[in-house]
């Protein structure tokens, strides 16, 4: 089979970017990873859901929201899990015509084990772990010919959680390095997602946004460029966190991850201040799967992203548009106009930045906040967790 000739956004961007951080270039993913986290829950509540009810959409209906996505063609990445590469990808050929670059969730850390009942697994310091296979996802079966590798994917998600902890966080850098040895001699391509720590304790550093980004700088000051990521995936710590990470090191392409759910104006302020600031590519989730109609809120992120419109505009346009197709909102106008604390782990129970750095733009929380200068920093993790379990989705 020919590989396939179209040039993928991505690579056209990455190249762009490179040469000129300026450029005005942004790649934009639809992560739809969540399979390797939450279980039944992956794709969402099902329309016919009732609060006494769990009835969630099915794995079926998950990747017909990647088909048409990806048919869209707005986004840069389709990130999924092997198995829905396998049949996406290697499959059906669904990106074989497309700009888009599939990609698959290469390790799944024990911090996003977010099945019903195992809620202690993102409360204790995330292990490494992987359960894709990189010979599977490049081609659908074990030990690849090379001539064959282009039938899957060549681009996956790596994450690691530091926990300022030496012997869990010098176990995660050496899976980290043995996933890196393993990558490079396949052409196996990664970008690497960071976390704020989920479980230190009494060891939290004080300032978490600076801890994410030393960590970053000094893991990757070991690797060299041809198995270094092509960029990364962090929490939106704020503008000052942002700016000091891109100021570092030129060659750093810095992407956001989107956390929770939240209000619809979370999602497009988020893109829009995290690139002002520096950010070259955003990772959206559960904002996305959780849209009233995901094609269209895709389509906002982009014109967002682009520079075409700004986040308030961006949030009446999109209710606009769901009065024209008859769908009714999660949320009135009003409120989904309203700005609230994101998180930044996968759970949605991680550090916020507010509690960690003065550097985040003004955000407006319901929850009032404690005095942290009197808290130990296990108090401070704690009173977070106990925010984000009452008002996540």
């Amino acid at each position: 089979m020919p590989q396939p000739s179209i040039d993928k956004s991505l690579d056209l961007k990455i190249d762009r970017i490179r040469s000129d951080p300026n450029c005005g270039d942004f790649i934009l993913a639809d992560a739809k990873d969540a399979d390797m986290a939450f279980g039944l829950a992956t794709a969402g509540h099902s329309p016919e859901h009732h609060a006494s009810e769990a009835h969630f959409r099915s794995l079926q209906e998950y990747r017909q929201n990647m088909r048409e996505i990806t048919k869209q063609g707005l986004v840069d990445i389709m990130l999924m899990s092997a198995s829905s590469s396998e049949v996406l990808t290697v499959r059906e050929r669904l990106f074989d015509d497309s700009t888009v670059t599939p990609a698959i969730r290469a390790n799944d850390t024990t911090d996003i084990w977010l099945a019903a009942g195992t809620g202690r697994y993102s409360t204790e310091p995330s292990r490494p772990f992987a359960s894709a296979s990189l010979d599977h996802a490049m081609c659908g079966q074990p030990d690849c010919p090379p001539d064959q590798r282009h039938l899957g994917v060549d681009l996956g998600l790596y994450s690691v959680t530091f926990n300022n902890d030496v012997q869990r966080d010098h176990e995660s850098l050496q899976a980290y390095k043995q996933f890196r040895q393993e990558a490079e001699p396949k052409g196996f391509r990664h970008f690497l997602e960071v976390f704020a720590p989920n479980a230190c304790g009494d060891d939290c550093p004080e300032d978490v946004p600076r801890f994410v980004n030393d960590h970053i700088a000094r893991t990757l000051a070991g690797v060299t460029s041809r198995e270094r990521p092509v960029f990364l995936k962090i929490p939106y710590f704020g503008p000052r966190a942002m700016e000091a990470l891109v100021g570092y090191d030129s060659s750093f392409i810095v992407g956001i991850l989107g956390g929770s759910a939240g209000t619809t104006y979370d999602a497009f302020h988020m893109l829009w201040d995290a690139k002002r600031h520096g950010a070259r590519a955003a990772l959206f989730g559960r904002k996305i799967n959780n849209a009233e109609h995901q094609l269209t809120f895709v389509q906002y992120l982009r014109m967002i992203a682009d520079g075409q419109i700004k986040p308030e505009e961006a949030v009446r346009a999109y209710h606009a548009e769901l009065d024209r197709m008859s769908l009714r909102p999660r949320r009135p106008l009003a409120e989904d106009l309203q700005l609230t604390e994101a998180s930044h782990s996968y759970s949605g129970s991680g550090s916020t930045a507010r509690q960690t750095s003065g550097n985040s733009t003004a955000t407006a929380s319901r929850d009032p906040e404690p005095d942290f200068s009197k808290m130990t920093p296990a108090e401070k993790v704690q009173w977070n967790l106990e925010k984000w379990r009452r008002i996540l989705d």
